[in-house]
């Protein structure tokens, strides 16, 4: 476990008790055959499975019977900007050109009386709503989706919920599970590119998706960072780090947030730091 990790947990509250190696023996030891893929088996845990999956161990996990399968599983944590940084680059510069034109319309599919032109010098300001609207859709996919109790009855949602992030909270260290593989990646990236699309002019959409994609990327990059990254103390990436880890450790109907706090204030889930008694 990285050690500043284990600093943080401590600071949290939450003791090194809180982990489990099941190689070694421990609670839940008899539970799962650590020989084998862990995918099908967790869907027979039934009402077992909430308290199991958030009793992290500290080795790495499989997933699948398959080699291939299991290998797009998994990536390093370099493959998300050298995959989307150069695509975020080409769409930007690519609806940018088109904005310039000139020709970019809102609001024509219900009057071409009253659209209205859509200036190049908004480019910055959609690119920015796009990185403000990722920091939103990162929050209510971490905590709607991500964190949805599945039916202890449900084998088929157990099994969802841990291949999508209960293994993340099972496996908390294990570094070629923090990013998002590139292959289911790129099938969430284009549900979005195609949703902007449809519902905005192609330069508007595509600028706005532009932005969300390097935000996603920056949600990426901080999110290996607070699993392995050592933070200057009292920094802000400290702040999150701290708060990330008592999401894991402690909190985990709470502290959705990963690169900002904002949601979490707004939506009042917020993890409050305790109050510690006055020395007298």
């Amino acid at each position: 476990m990285p050690h500043s990790m284990l600093t943080l947990i401590v600071g949290a509250g939450v003791g090194p008790t809180s982990f489990t190696d099941e190689r070694n023996g421990g609670p839940h030891k008899d539970l799962v055959d650590w020989k084998k893929p862990l995918l099908w088996q967790v869907g027979h845990l039934g009402e077992k499975y909430d308290e199991w999956v958030h009793q992290p161990v500290t080795r790495p996990i499989r997933l699948f019977h398959s080699d291939l399968i299991e290998a797009l599983s998994k990536t390093v944590w370099y493959s998300v900007p050298i995959i989307w940084v150069p695509l975020m680059l080409y769409l930007s510069w690519s609806y940018y050109r088109i904005l310039a034109q000139g020709n970019v319309r809102l609001f024509t599919s219900f009057t071409t009386e009253y659209s209205v032109v859509v200036p190049e010098s908004v480019f910055p300001g959609l690119f920015m709503l796009g990185m403000f609207l990722w920091s939103l859709v990162e929050y209510l996919i971490h905590r709607f989706l991500f964190h949805m109790k599945p039916p202890s009855d449900s084998y088929y949602l157990i099994t969802l919920h841990f291949v999508m992030h209960g293994q993340h909270h099972k496996a908390p260290f294990d570094g070629s599970r923090l990013v998002f593989p590139p292959v289911p990646a790129s099938l969430v990236i284009a549900f979005f590119y195609v949703l902007l699309r449809l519902i905005l002019p192609e330069a508007v959409g595509g600028t706005v998706f532009a932005g969300g994609l390097l935000g996603y990327v920056l949600y990426d990059m901080t999110h290996y960072y607070l699993h392995f990254g050592s933070p200057h103390k009292g920094s802000y990436l400290y702040n999150m780090k701290a708060h990330h880890v008592k999401h894991h450790f402690a909190h985990q109907k709470s502290g959705f947030g990963i690169s900002t706090k904002l949601w979490d204030h707004f939506f009042h889930t917020l993890i409050l730091d305790e109050a510690h008694p006055k020395t007298q």
